[in-house]
């Protein structure tokens, strides 16, 4: 398995220890930078390109021998782990109208692990597609195929997302042996047949996120956001610069275009180092061979990304000293010119982000380093909410005012969660990926974010998951020997609402389409929600190499809460399917899925269907769609 992301787990207590530095916003002050600076703007030429990337280096070098000098090694991302990989809230409605996955936005699809494609479920999991009926009231697995092109080597590979676009599946896979993004596309036949169309590959840097997901349908494009780390300790910075070919057998450089021209790429402010390149790649998938068209800024390394329903935000901060400020880019995506501000701080996760009304608003903390690997589980110091007019940004890159940031309470604990929901933002701190622990004076705090007081909410458990429960809002947490789950009720007096407590459990699913909640026709305050389960004793990171025990299912009436009942997972088959690539669930494996009036649960190879009679939900039928033991080929 590819060192860089098990190594991460192995490291992710150690993430701790790290935040423990000079805040980023220890009393969210603005710093002004000098008045005079350049615009954000694209250099005319290769040469003035590479003749950036030489005066960068040099500096680099400069700084190497100035910490030889002083005894200390180099602790920049150019410095250190800027090296290329080696290399040769509200559901969006896909086109029929009804959506599976628990997406931030509406109109904005995500890549995930299960779409519907007309009468057929389609499924990614371990490495392989598989689809499954559903039309005629049946739930009959049809076919699978590999989830990489033919003659594709997957070992040190994890194809990670899924979307559909009319009858195209899109695979989305990030190769450590081959130093790239895979792009795969399968065409989908009306009888569930799967058949590859072509891979492309795109060098880049892994998009691996613990929390993000890099791939989006936006209009009927697929948008993603690849970061490529700059190496100016010796390589060549100019491979950095996205290139694209499309897979046809071979393994060596040939036929690498590349996507990014140099006047498409925009130098970074004064004041920021060039430690990364973050990419935006937007693709028509209308035709057979894809078209895509890259926009490209240089800035700081620790990255988070935002993608809203007409542009995508990247919130870099530098992993060496910056005087506490952010580079913000806004990348419009209709290929208009990127616009920036700078800001103090930095997000958590995509989570902290919200644009509507000619604004963009974003919770802020005072230590937090990107949504790459785990980054978003060890974030600490201040909290503020930054507000500011879309007009703000402009080539020029202005500071946000002092006036723009309200100040909120710091929550207690170590693995913070935050999400938008209605007119306010929610936020709180829980366990995160290790075991579950009672929370000291755990609480969730909810601020209209256009303008208020904050308010605090005493819970009776930590906060890890919150989300979107119609007008209102449902907090989930366990405290190491149940899953308690809250309601906060987002009306014209926040307040706490309902509860139900799961005994001896813990959630199964840390992913945010892990959770599913369907409103019932006509109410905007009652519906069935969805979640999985595992034992109290399980680590919130056991979904990586084990299945769910089941997934609950409760009802909402105006925040009160009421349990359905579970639908229970069989036999575990994982080890049986002779899996070759992605053999470690890093996006999950379980899904609740309502579908057509329909309650379905996905629970690895297992689709076990369920019917709400009254107030119970009682299992119906369940199907295996592991590969058959014809199909399956010896483990690598």
């Amino acid at each position: 398995m590819p060192a860089p992301r098990l190594a991460g787990l192995a490291t992710l207590a150690a993430l701790a220890a790290a935040c423990s530095g000079t805040p980023l916003i220890p009393s969210l002050e603005i710093v002004q930078i000098q008045a005079a600076r350049p615009t954000l703007t694209a250099f005319a030429s290769e040469r003035e390109l590479a003749h950036f990337f030489e005066a960068a280096a040099a500096a680099v070098r400069e700084r190497m021998r100035q910490l030889a000098k002083a005894g200390s090694p180099p602790t920049s991302a150019a410095d250190n782990a800027a090296a290329p990989p080696p290399s040769a809230g509200s559901a969006a409605a896909p086109s029929d109208g009804e959506s599976i996955t628990n997406t931030q936005h509406a109109g904005v699809d995500e890549g995930g692990i299960v779409k519907v494609h007309g009468d057929h479920l389609v499924i990614l999991r371990r490495g392989r597609l598989f689809t499954v009926k559903i039309g005629d009231d049946a739930l009959t697995p049809l076919a699978h195929a590999d989830a990489f092109g033919p003659g594709i080597d997957p070992n040190d590979a994890w194809y990670d997302e899924m979307l559909i676009s009319g009858d195209t599946a899109i695979v989305i896979g990030y190769s450590y042996q081959r130093g790239g993004t895979e792009i795969g596309l399968f065409d989908l036949g009306a009888g569930g047949a799967i058949a590859h169309r072509a891979t492309y590959h795109l060098s880049s840097g892994d998009y691996y996120s613990s929390r993000n997901y890099t791939s989006r349908i936006v209009d009927g494009k697929l948008v993603f956001y690849t970061p490529s780390y700059l190496n100016l300790r010796g390589g060549d910075p100019m491979a950095a610069l996205p290139a694209v070919r499309r897979w046809r057998g071979a393994t060596t450089e040939q036929g690498f275009q590349r996507i990014l021209r140099p006047t498409d790429v925009y130098r970074p402010l004064t004041g920021f180092p060039a430690e990364a390149l973050h990419t935006v790649t937007v693709c028509d998938l209308a035709a057979r061979d894809m078209a895509c068209k890259a926009t490209g800024v240089l800035g700081p390394a620790g990255r988070t990304f935002y993608v809203s329903g007409g542009s995508v935000y990247v919130w870099a901060t530098s992993w060496i000293a910056t005087h506490g400020k952010s580079m913000v880019m806004r990348l419009p995506l209709d290929g208009a010119a990127p616009s920036a501000v700078t800001a103090k701080g930095a997000p958590v996760d995509q989570f902290s982000f919200l644009e509507r009304d000619g604004h963009l608003n974003v919770l802020l903390r005072g230590e937090s380093s990107g949504d790459a690997m785990w980054s978003p589980e060890a974030t600490a110091g201040d909290v503020a909410l930054m507000r500011v007019p879309l007009a703000l940004f402009t080539p020029a890159g202005a500071d946000v005012p002092a006036a723009s940031y309200a100040p909120l309470p710091k929550p207690g604990g170590f693995t913070m969660q935050n999400r938008f929901v209605g007119d306010h933002v929610l936020y709180g701190a829980g366990n995160g990926w290790g075991h579950a622990q009672p929370g000291a004076a755990p609480q969730v705090y909810v601020y209209p974010y256009a303008g208020g007081a904050a308010t605090t909410v005493k819970l009776a458990h930590p906060v890890d998951r919150i989300e979107a429960l119609g007008r209102d809002a449902i907090v989930v947490g366990g405290d190491g020997k149940d899953l308690h789950f809250s309601t906060v009720s987002l009306g014209t007096k926040v307040a706490l609402g309902g509860r139900y407590v799961r005994n001896g459990a813990s959630q199964g699913e840390l992913r945010s389409h892990g959770f599913f909640y369907k409103p019932e026709a006509g109410a905007d305050d009652a519906g069935v929600l969805g979640l999985p389960v595992r034992s109290a004793q399980d680590p919130g990171g056991a979904h990586l190499v084990e299945g769910s025990a089941s997934i609950a299912f409760l009802r909402n009436r105006g925040g009160d809460l009421s349990p359905l009942g579970e639908l229970a997972a069989g036999r575990d088959v994982g080890l049986a399917d002779g899996c070759r690539a992605s053999c470690v669930d890093w996006y999950g494996n379980a899904r609740p899925i309502f579908v057509r009036g329909r309650v379905v649960a996905l629970m690895g190879y297992e689709l076990v269907e369920g019917t709400i009679g009254g107030d119970r939900i009682g299992e119906r039928r369940r199907v295996s769609f592991a590969p058959m033991p014809a199909a399956v080929t010896s483990r690598r």
